[in-house]
């Protein structure tokens, strides 16, 4: 049995986390920290776990955690991980961090793009990215795993198998993305406020979201060349749920039937990936772990479109996909 720990308790991702370890046969949650919500019963600030866990939320404290937990899930807001990781790592603790953190290598871009220095610089270049499909052996060794963004997941996986193979144009590539409002987190804030979105559909942050470095990293990796993309991200009146369409110029003529094998030979091995030939919508993924990918060929470019509950796939259950590779159990345990 592992003993967990999930800091920052009060948020919807962290909701999503206690429930998923609460069917987990393998784990115990026995530590839940929250700045604000300092002790009250987890119950108290998530009404839907009444009855369900008996455990009361405390004061941030690393050095008391480690006595009592062997991995720690943080939900913590960026910037806060990373100025905490140092003493959880050195007790032997395992690392799931949420936030943007150690997402990036580079502490330079970081702070190009979050707006200040990054706390632990030194330790980038070591941080395994969480996405299972692409590395999942580097997570299986990992102390610490940076947890992808949920707009990153949905994008990425649209179009590794492309940019792998090498069949589309590394620096000609749009990403149009629609996300539910969870997406932007539990604390109120102006935009996401309930007559400011509701039955209304905006696009944001064109040219400057965070996740564009975070795509073109590790879309990178799995290229032979750099690979730059056009990130527009939307915000669409739904609770949850995140639609990317893709699309990208081929080098060479494409027929669909070539590119569906392609997908489905590179996701093979990953259960939480399904190829399919309809045009899936967010309610398919709703509440689960997969990712539903298509695609199709439009006067010479080819579109992928890709859906996933952005609070699962996109977040919680991506951290437990790395958690039991971390730990040795089946991936799919507890999903």
């Amino acid at each position: 049995m592992v003993r967990v720990a999930i800091l920052g308790a009060s948020g919807y991702t962290a909701l999503e986390l206690i429930k998923l370890l609460l069917r987990h046969p393998e784990v115990e949650i026995s530590v839940a920290t929250s700045r604000q919500e300092e002790g009250v019963p987890l119950s108290a600030v998530h009404p839907s776990l009444t009855g369900r866990i008996d455990l009361g939320i405390e004061h941030l404290a690393p050095d008391r955690i480690a006595d009592r937990a062997d991995c720690v899930f943080s939900c913590l807001p960026h910037g806060v991980t990373a100025s905490i990781a140092a003493p959880l790592l050195e007790t032997g603790l395992r690392l799931v961090d949420f936030s943007a953190d150690y997402r990036l290598d580079d502490a330079s871009e970081y702070a190009a793009w979050y707006g200040q220095e990054h706390p632990d610089p030194e330790r980038l270049p070591q941080v395994v990215y969480g996405l299972p499909e692409l590395f999942r052996e580097a997570i299986c060794e990992a102390n610490i795993v940076a947890n992808p963004g949920c707009y990153p997941t949905s994008a990425i996986l649209g179009l590794a198998p492309l940019v792998h193979s090498g069949t589309i144009a590394p620096d000609d590539i749009i990403i149009d993305s629609k996300s539910g409002v969870s997406g932007a987190g539990r604390s109120p804030k102006l935009t996401t406020h309930y007559p400011e979105c509701n039955e209304s559909l905006s696009a944001y942050n064109i040219g400057r979201h965070r996740h564009t470095p975070e795509i073109e990293l590790v879309l990178s990796k799995t290229s032979a060349k750099p690979v730059e993309v056009i990130f527009t991200p939307h915000l669409i009146p739904m609770d949850r749920g995140i639609l990317t369409t893709t699309y990208s110029r081929p080098l060479a003529t494409v027929q669909e039937a070539d590119l569906f094998e392609l997908f489905r030979t590179f996701y093979a091995p990953h259960p939480f990936v399904r190829v399919v030939k309809h045009l899936p919508a967010t309610k398919d993924a709703a509440n689960t772990n997969f990712c539903d990918i298509t695609l199709r060929v439009v006067k010479g470019r080819i579109l992928t479109i890709s859906c996933l509950d952005n609070l699962i796939k996109g977040a919680a259950g991506a951290a437990v996909q790395n958690f039991n590779l971390m730990h040795g159990f089946s991936e799919t345990m507890g999903l």
